[in-house]
């Protein structure tokens, strides 16, 4: 299960940031030692610390909800972004997701449009918390799992990439068949690094990113992609259980 410990009133992280690398969850904490023991660790918890002390409003409160109550093996879904939302109080640490009472933003509207449009919900859900799909074994995982209050990418080149990318390699050796959704340039930029992990045992789907900018382009539209139909049929064909996208 997810943690149900509260977030902050407030919705920012807090400093020490060492304490949230310390709590990340036992079942992750092996494939991840050497880089949490390593120098873009240190590099990054410093730079988290100071950026904290300086004032800026750094999201979201728990940066690692995204590996709680899942191990890598439990992983069935992987959909990658880039950063969290960098609006107040929408990042709680699920990629494209946002707490309940918070409007979904223009790309997870689309992502809304896209399940609805291949039959799972009979409308547009108003509400954009995903935490039922991360209950689900589908890890809502970024490349960067920071930002600051209205500076989309500040974070990027800090630190997280090598931590995010060794949860990527973990989850892609792991022998259990799933899927991997890369939407967008940024994701699909991973390809190279999960099909070397994984030696061809998963499903890799990629499609444009849901913003509304990319979501209508070619070459492969993420509107009218398919994807959660086709992970689901993977899913099925390998004996394990489809996800339930309707929220």
């Amino acid at each position: 299960m997810l943690s149900r410990t509260p977030m902050n009133s407030d919705s920012i992280l807090r400093a020490p940031a060492h304490t949230h690398f310390d709590a990340i969850p036992a079942g992750w904490r092996t494939p991840l030692r050497e880089v949490l023991d390593g120098e873009a660790t240190r590099r990054l918890a410093a730079f988290l610390d100071a950026r904290i002390a300086a004032g800026a409003r750094v999201y979201p409160p728990r940066p690692f909800t995204a590996l709680e109550g899942c191990d890598p093996g439990d992983v069935r879904v992987v959909i990658l972004g880039q950063d969290p939302y960098h609006g107040p109080g929408q990042a709680h640490g699920l990629a494209f997701s946002v707490p309940d009472g918070v409007r979904p933003p223009p790309s997870l509207r689309n992502i809304f449009r896209e399940l609805q449009r291949e039959g799972f919900c009979a409308q547009i859900p108003s509400a954009g918390d995903l935490s039922r799909w991360a209950r689900q074994g589908v890890l809502l995982w970024n490349a960067v799992l920071t930002v600051e209050e209205g500076q989309a990418n500040r974070h990027a080149g800090k630190g997280w990439e090598a931590i995010t990318d060794a949860v990527l390699d973990a989850v892609a050796r792991d022998p259990s068949p799933k899927v991997f959704l890369l939407w967008g340039a940024h994701a699909q930029a991973r390809r190279g690094r999960i099909d070397a992990a994984a030696g061809g045992r998963h499903c890799i789907l990629a499609a444009n990113h849901p913003s509304p900018l990319s979501a209508r382009r070619p070459p492969v539209p993420f509107l009218g992609c398919g994807h959660f139909s086709k992970a689901n049929a993977f899913l099925v064909g390998q004996g394990r259980a489809p996800v339930v996208w309707c929220l």
